[in-house]
């Protein structure tokens, strides 16, 4: 097996250099999104990761598109750079679009919470900070009650032993991540993944 070392240490050396945020799709262009899609933005840690596992897992099944990005700063327009200081308050995190005729906002939910550890705060693996908080940004109040929802069911089934730290918050402006974060371990194989990124073998929640 692999050394884990460098994948570690090149999460310390991520590039930090600049790029436009447009709205590309995963391959470079414009995405035509039906307008009955609905958005599902969460946080939970390097956003690498979590971006590569929803795709894996939804890419078929209803996911129109991924992108990731901040969201839940103060400063307009945050650079990677910035938000890596965690001083202006932003999450890496992933906006998602999907087909709600295919696809469920729980069962999104429900694998938020089987892919990362929602218990650490501020803290997924050895990446530390606000930067790295787990949370849901809910776009209506019907997905605010069903964050909290399955947020409960979580903490009951799954994280009995622990508390969720999991912010649910609504959701305010989102920024799109340099182009280069985007899709960045398909176009990096080997590059580094947070190690509390995996899907947990939970069963269905109740």
């Amino acid at each position: 097996m692999a050394s884990l070392m460098p994948n570690f240490v090149s999460r310390f050396f991520r590039p930090f250099t600049t790029s436009t945020k447009m709205g590309l799709g995963p391959e470079g262009g414009a995405q035509n999104i039906p307008d009955t899609a609905q958005k599902c933005t969460v946080a939970a840690g390097c956003f690498w990761g979590v971006e590569h596992l929803f795709r894996k897992n939804f890419g078929d099944k209803g996911l129109y598109d991924a992108r990731v990005g901040y969201i839940g700063g103060d400063v307009n327009n945050p650079s990677y750079r910035a938000v890596c200081t965690g001083r202006t308050g932003h999450a890496e995190a992933l906006q998602m679009s999907f087909d709600p005729s295919r696809l469920a906002y729980t069962d999104l939910l429900a694998f938020f919470y089987k892919m990362h550890d929602p218990t650490t705060k501020n803290r997924q693996g050895a990446d530390t900070g606000t930067q790295y908080r787990s949370a849901i940004f809910y776009h209506t109040p019907e997905q605010g009650r069903q964050a909290r929802e399955v947020t409960e069911k979580a903490q009951k089934q799954w994280w009995k032993n622990k508390p969720i730290t999991t912010e649910i918050l609504e959701a305010g402006q989102w920024w799109d991540a340099e182009t280069y974060h985007q899709l960045y371990l398909d176009k990096n194989p080997g590059g580094y993944e947070c190690p509390a990124h995996y899907v947990r073998n939970f069963g269905d929640l109740d």
